[in-house]
């Protein structure tokens, strides 16, 4: 910068002025400076800047698998609110492993990032680091809670269940449930709300035993619990409800396989339903009755949370907003249930 503001023949300050916003100085100053930058390809260090700021201009986000539609939708929502809001979004995966997702929480601490959004593994996060990081960064956690008080925006997993499961039970058998491997509270969140939601409807709940597994690889679990199900006897009931969208693609691959069709016709012999409303769920044959969580506006939400703490972090005020946000999620019918 120091180089800079010498070859351009303005001071330091005003150079700073620009690069920080560049409306901020006049007209003339301006072209001055952008002919320069033309001329000398000088840019300035993005993340050195921002070490040296009391408060730098951006986001972290943590995501446990950047090769996942919903995390890269949610992700993309992320972005866009930040980038009008004038912040930079940086993006890191965990890639469903607890080491690199606190590797990923060191490496925004290093970039002295504003505050953050987390998707956290859960049961095999580093609990200690990220509550750290929360005392030092605004940090909203979303898709699945770290803990009952975190700040949180995610999908009332109750509802949602009550939701599936009582449309499942009106139009067909009940159904069993299909779980998921236990790679963040979801895992057990989803169970309980299955189980209750199968109580409060006087009907027997139905857990599939399912081979432990780790791992983000969902459809492949689907796939081989499935398998392994219908070599074995087959299902207690023709119905399935999963603990989500991945786990259905994989057991209704398994079941094409077998040549058992999969749908809510009278020549169909299973029913398989998902959750989330996965952006593929309904390119799926045949596609997925599912229950539909909103990752605009997990996205949305979480992002309104976070700058409305930055802002009240700023004037040095407490927050007074709900903490945590769960939200209601929709049926949506298709042909596999």
């Amino acid at each position: 910068m120091e180089d800079f503001s010498e070859y351009v023949g303005l001071s330091r300050p005003t150079v700073s002025k620009y690069f920080n916003d560049p409306s901020s100085v006049r007209r003339k100053t301006r072209d001055i400076i952008e002919a320069a930058l033309k001329e000398s390809g000088f840019r300035p260090n993005l993340f050195a800047v921002n070490l040296n700021r009391r408060r730098s201009n951006i986001i972290g986000i943590i995501i446990p698998n950047s090769t996942d539609p919903f995390y890269m939708a949610l992700t993309r929502r992320v972005e866009l609110i930040a980038n009008d809001a004038g912040f930079l979004a940086f993006v890191l995966s965990s890639d469903g492993n607890a080491l690199m997702e606190a590797r990923a929480i060191e490496t925004l601490k290093s970039m002295n990032v504003a505050g953050a959004i987390i998707a956290p593994l859960g049961v095999q996060s580093h609990h200690e680091t990220l509550l750290t990081l929360s005392a030092s960064i605004p940090l909203i956690f979303v898709d699945s809670p770290l803990d009952d008080v975190s700040p949180f925006v995610g999908t009332n997993n109750r509802q949602s269940f009550q939701l599936i499961v009582d449309y499942l039970c009106r139009s067909g058998e009940p159904p069993c449930y299909l779980g998921m491997p236990s790679v963040n509270t979801n895992a057990s969140t989803r169970e309980t709300a299955y189980l209750e939601a199968m109580t409060e409807l006087r009907m027997e709940p139905i857990v599939l035993p399912i081979e432990r597994a780790a791992g983000w690889d969902f459809e492949k679990f689907g796939y081989d619990e499935t398998k392994r199900i219908l070599e074995s006897g087959g299902f207690p009931t023709a119905t399935i409800l999963c603990a989500n969208d991945r786990v259905a693609f994989g057991a209704i691959a398994a079941a094409f396989q077998a040549g058992v069709k999969i749908g809510r016709t009278p020549d169909c012999s299973l029913r398989i339903a998902g959750h989330d409303d996965h952006p593929l769920s309904r390119y799926a044959c045949p596609p997925i009755t599912t229950v539909a969580q909103s990752y605009n506006d997990i996205g949305r939400i979480a992002m309104q949370l976070l700058l409305q703490k930055l802002d009240q972090e700023a004037e040095g005020s407490a927050s007074n907003g709900p903490e945590q946000v769960l939200l209601n999620a929709e049926i949506i019918l298709r042909q596999s249930a």
